[in-house]
């Protein structure tokens, strides 16, 4: 098992292992079938991503099979420009081998080393095996959004979590 950085070469891929979690899982944003993006503007998203200071998206691979992945998606302005937001996705067949652990141990080195302060997701409050791995990762609820999915026509209601790398707050040097 292998993680690294995604290259322009993973774009399909890429698109394949995000597909397949749309179909396998109730736990990604988007149904089956709603993904329209091609491998050409998947090329571009990863340039977009590649090209940011605060942005990634690293792969889970095993024996050259894409099985998970983690974006880690930066702040476009000063305000916000130390926050990422992830997103996590881990194929069914491959969950519960430490993937996730790995995932979330690799991007937070990567957010330490570009000084990103805070990291935040959400996550559906009954995804119980998702939500032990963020806690344990040191993420912690800040709250409950109600009714924010509809997820085969039930609502359903979401965490937003967080985990802050630098436990100081205050006053912060900026540049430029």
């Amino acid at each position: 098992m292998q993680i690294r950085k995604i290259r322009e070469s993973d774009a399909r891929a890429f698109l394949h292992l995000q597909k397949g979690l749309d179909r396998e899982t109730t736990f990604m944003l988007l149904e089956p079938g709603e993904r329209k993006e091609s491998v050409a503007e998947t090329v571009q998203r990863i340039r977009e991503i590649l090209a940011a200071d605060n942005s990634t998206l690293l792969l889970a691979e095993d024996r050259g099979e894409l099985v998970g992945f983690l974006a880690a998606f930066g702040g476009r302005v000063r305000r916000n420009g130390h926050v990422v937001s992830l997103v996590v996705g881990i194929r069914q067949a491959w969950t519960g081998r430490g993937i996730g652990t790995r995932l979330l141990e690799a991007v937070e080195a990567w957010a330490r080393q570009q000084g990103i302060h805070r990291m935040e997701l959400t996550v559906m409050t009954h995804n119980e095996r998702a939500l032990a791995l963020y806690q344990k990762a040191g993420f912690q609820i800040e709250g409950t959004r109600r009714d924010a999915l509809r997820v085969e026509n039930t609502y359903v209601d979401e965490y937003d979590m967080s985990k802050l790398l630098v436990e100081e707050r205050g006053n912060v040097e900026q540049n430029g």
